[in-house]
């Protein structure tokens, strides 16, 4: 993909945004969404990518990396989000991991899984119920400027943050008619 067409697209901006800020390591769980994002960082030997069984796992490789002097990113979507609740208020909250989440939303916008729609009504709650800054970006000419500041912020506060990619954004989920 060419500079100028990488910089317009938001997964562009995002791995442009991760990398301006040294975040090398991106674990992540596979995710249709989330699929033009991984497959750019992959093909760029700046990053160290790889997918992990489950959420918890990747917090958890993040937060160790960061421990040994690394930073990364994670990303996920919206229902795996839904089992991070114990991982981030027993690790990353309380040993200050400056935790990156990228979280794809499903949920919302024409959703036709009931059960993604109820886990993204839980997602901003228990984000508040820990108080970790969390950013729903939904245009392109706002993404470089939350997502740059969220993750300036979160490594000087070593506070986790969550910069949840509307599909408004994204174009979110195609489902097959």
């Amino acid at each position: 993909m060419a500079a100028t067409e990488q910089a317009t697209t938001w997964h562009g901006i995002v791995q442009q945004t991760l990398k301006r800020n040294e975040i090398r390591l991106v674990p992540y769980v596979p995710d249709k969404v989330l699929t033009p994002l991984i497959k750019s960082l992959h093909a760029d030997a700046y990053f160290s990518t790889f997918p992990t069984a489950r959420e918890e796992e990747a917090v958890g490789i993040v937060s160790g990396a960061w421990m040994a002097g690394m930073r990364g990113a994670v990303l996920m979507q919206t229902s795996g989000f839904a089992t991070l609740a114990n991982v981030l208020a027993s690790l990353a909250v309380p040993y200050q991991i400056p935790l990156i989440m990228v979280v794809s939303e499903r949920g919302t916008l024409g959703e036709f899984n009931y059960g993604q729609a109820l886990v993204c009504r839980t997602m901003r709650p228990v984000l508040e119920s820990l108080a970790l800054e969390h950013h729903t970006i939904t245009r392109l000419d706002e993404l470089e400027f939350i997502a740059d500041r969220s993750i300036k912020q979160a490594i000087t506060t070593q506070a986790p943050v969550a910069l949840i990619l509307n599909p408004l954004l994204t174009g979110g989920k195609v489902f097959d008619k």
